[in-house]
């Protein structure tokens, strides 16, 4: 800490479109400190000392190493690049583990709305016979399906099988590739990629004669500077790994 007490951030990612939204919300922000902006090629070790805190919205190929490096720094790390996978999780919370008093939060969205939306979605799923997910954003996204759709999904399944659920029914046989999505944990998920977008979801649940809707959009960027604030303020109070801004929100 300064010695004002204010928590010292940094933000990788900086010249991207996220980075530049990220900075100037926590420059604006009241108790936090923007002392670093790095982009490609800059060296993330040489935050070690100076920084308390570093959001990483960069690309999915150099994210994971950007956190090892953080914690090798002795800096908390708030993620929300995503294209996580289980293996990749798992040597992150396998680091962090040796490095005590460190946190580190991965999240596929930072938007309130978002997040309420899969918490939602995971408690409505095991009373509907069926559950899909459509993301839908802007053509510039690199990866499909979105990190929020594919934890979406994953908190449906878990809890689908949690209440002891059955397969969803789908008497598919004959598709063209793709027709019916990808799936994650047996939900089929949705990739809409289209110029106007900026970030869409849409949980459709089913039973016999009756339809459940949840639906989240941001329409600008700035909706998840609140959620990124938060986690700022928060990951130094959390030590290890965690997945998903709703630990942060007590839901």
């Amino acid at each position: 800490m300064t010695a004002v007490e204010e928590l010292r951030v940094a933000v990788l990612g900086a010249a991207g479109r996220m980075g530049r939204t990220v900075c100037e919300a926590v420059a604006a922000a009241e108790g936090l400190d923007l002392v670093a902006r790095l982009d490609v090629g800059d060296d993330v070790s040489s935050l070690a000392g100076r920084v308390d805190v570093a959001v990483d919205f960069t690309v999915p190929s150099a994210t994971e190493a950007n956190v090892h490096a953080l914690l090798d720094a002795g800096v908390h790390a708030v993620v929300g690049t995503t294209g996580w996978d289980d293996a990749a999780l798992g040597r992150v919370r396998e680091h962090v583990s040796r490095t005590p008093g460190l946190g580190v939060l991965v999240a596929p969205n930072f938007a309130i709305s978002a997040v309420l939306a899969m918490a939602f979605a995971a408690k409505a799923a095991p009373w509907f016979e069926s559950a899909e997910v459509i993301e839908l954003h802007h053509p510039d996204k690199i990866d499909a399906p979105s990190g929020t759709a594919r934890h979406t999904a994953a908190g449906i399944a878990a809890a689908r099988a949690a209440a002891g659920r059955d397969e969803m029914p789908d008497a598919t046989t004959s598709a063209l590739d793709g027709a019916r999505g990808a799936q994650v944990d047996g939900v089929r998920v949705h990739a809409v990629r289209l110029r106007g977008l900026v970030a869409h979801e849409e949980i459709l649940l089913g039973n016999p004669g009756e339809q459940l809707t949840i639906r989240t959009d941001s329409f600008d960027r700035v909706s998840f500077m609140p959620g990124v604030l938060h986690a700022v303020r928060t990951v130094p109070s959390r030590p290890g790994l965690t997945v998903g801004l709703d630990s942060y929100l007590d839901l």
